[in-house]
Formats: structure tokens, sequence, C-alpha cells
């Protein structure tokens, strides 16, 4: 009997222990989840709603217009221009951060004089304001008396109008990004190439394996973990933190040749008080940060061996 009483009594007993331990589970996590709920979410949401309504940011009521901003946005050319700015930007500076910060990790993790100087000297840049940054290349980059031309004039090349020509204005912001996130990318590979086995490596070497073939089928699959890490938070960055550099150098042009969507969501919420076309822009980047993080996480992340 006691066994009988025993027995159906645990999983009552089991049942307490399990709701006592979700109960405090659930005390300690609420906060933070109502915190995260209502700055993250409910602007989420409200700023859904503003895209349905036609509204100046000054007059107390909003006209909800439906879908009628959508449509406007959509139809229009300068949106298109601003998607393809977008796209380029984000191929541009996404392979060149990639596969600059590679380069550099590679290098400086061999045996070098200074080795550990150049490191900080390359990662500074990461912790500097983009505003601050792209006020030094401003001058960099003028045609007149920056240190482009100052370089380019010995050889009898003309210096580019980086900043007023819409054909190199472009290219002038993504070398400024390629420049600022460079380091951060350096250090996240040279943490990856020193996490490598060096037995692998000298396998590798006992079989014949040139450079090359070390690097392709020993460094390669070692960083794939790190390659897809910053593939991820450098496409999401680049979509978030690129506002500064584009506002200081260009402000979006010259004729819109460096308007970007996060770009265009000021200047239809701040300079135009368009709270529909600007929630309109905020939906549709929120959408494609989640369709690009959903196929890298599902497609991408398949094809990494953690190991």
């Amino acid at each position: 009997m006691a066994q009988l009483v025993g027995a159906s009594g645990t999983p009552a007993t089991r049942f307490h222990r399990e709701w006592r331990e979700w109960l405090l589970f659930v005390l300690f996590v609420a906060p933070n989840l109502l915190l995260f709920g209502l700055f993250n979410f409910r602007p989420l949401v409200y700023n859904a709603y503003l895209s349905l309504t036609d509204w100046n940011m000054i007059s107390p009521v909003a006209d909800f217009v439906g879908l009628e901003n959508y449509r406007e946005v959509f139809t229009s050319a300068e949106f298109h221009r601003v998607l393809l700015n977008t796209f380029v930007l984000t191929v541009g500076s996404v392979a060149g951060t990639l596969l600059l910060g590679l380069a550099m990790a590679l290098l400086l993790n061999q045996r070098l004089r200074f080795r550990d100087t150049s490191r900080s000297v390359l990662f500074s840049p990461y912790v500097l304001s983009g505003a601050a940054i792209a006020v030094v290349w401003a001058y960099i980059f003028d045609p007149s008396y920056g240190l482009v031309r100052t370089l380019l004039s010995p050889f009898g090349l003309p210096a580019p109008n980086w900043l007023r020509d819409p054909n190199w204005a472009m290219a002038g912001v993504t070398i400024v990004y390629v420049w600022k996130y460079l380091g951060f990318a350096m250090v996240v590979f040279l943490a990856g190439l020193q996490a490598i086995p060096r037995e692998l490596y000298e396998a590798a070497h006992i079989d014949g394996a040139s450079v090359w073939g070390r690097f392709r089928h020993v460094t390669l699959p070692g960083l794939a973990p790190i390659t897809f890490f910053l593939l991820v938070t450098s496409v999401l960055l680049n979509f978030q933190q690129t506002f500064d550099i584009i506002h200081t150098m260009t402000r979006g042009g010259p004729v819109d040749a460096t308007t970007t969507l996060i770009y265009y969501l000021y200047e239809q919420g701040f300079v135009a008080f368009n709270a529909g076309r600007a929630g309109v822009a905020a939906v549709v980047l929120f959408v494609l940060l989640l369709i690009m993080t959903i196929v890298q996480v599902r497609y991408v992340e398949r094809r990494v061996d953690y190991g």
C-alpha cells in the first residue's frame, strides 16, 4: 500500500515542483519580456499603423488612408532607385569588409614585427564615431587639396570628385564604410584562425598540400562558422548603421545617388514630415532584414560545419 501511495504521489509531487520552477522562471523573465515588448514590439506595431495613415507629424489627428501610401511608394521611381542603392551598398560593403578583413587577419596572424600595434591601428576606426570618420574622409576625398589628389598628382591623374559626382559617390561611401568596419571583421577572423588546430596544417603539409591547398581545405572550413556570423551581422549592420556616414558626407546625393533605405526613411519622416511614407520605408526595411536573416539562417547555416 505504501508503494502504491508513493507511486501515485510521485506525479503530483513532480507536477508541483515543475510548476514552482516555471513560476520562478516567469517571475525572473517577465520584467525583461515586458520591457522588451514595450520598447521593441510596441514601436514596431505603431509604425505599421503609421504606414496606413496620412500624418504630417504636427497635426493631432492622423487620417487613415489604408494602403495608399504603399501604392505611392512602390510605384515611385525614386523608391526603386533607393532600393537599388541599398542593394549596391550592401553587396559592396559586406564583400569588401569580409574579404579585406580575412586578408588582414591572415597577414597579422603571422609572426611579424609591430603585429600587435598594427592590429590596434586597424581596429581603432571601429570604435570611432561614423560622423567623425566621414568628416575626415570628406577632406581626404576633396578633389582640390585632399590626400587622394596628392597621391594621384605625381602620376598626372585627376582626382575624382567623389562626393559631387553621381558615378563616384556610392564608391566613396562604400570605401568609408569598409574602412570603419574592417577592423571588427579582422579581429573576429583572427580569433577563428587561432582556434584552428595546428595539427591540421601539419597533417596537410605532410600530405603534400600547397599553401593554397591548406587555405582551401583547412582554413576556409575552419572559418566557416566565423564567416557565417560575420555575414549575418555585417548585412544587418549595413542596413542600420550607414546613416551617419551618408548624412555627413553626401546628404543622400548627389541626385539621390547615395540615398539608401535608412536615409530615405529619415528624409520622409524628419525632412518632409510624411509619417506615412516613412512608416512604409520602415516596414520594408524590417521585412527585408527579416527575410535575409531567415534565408541566411536556414540555407547558409546548413552549409556551415561547426565541427
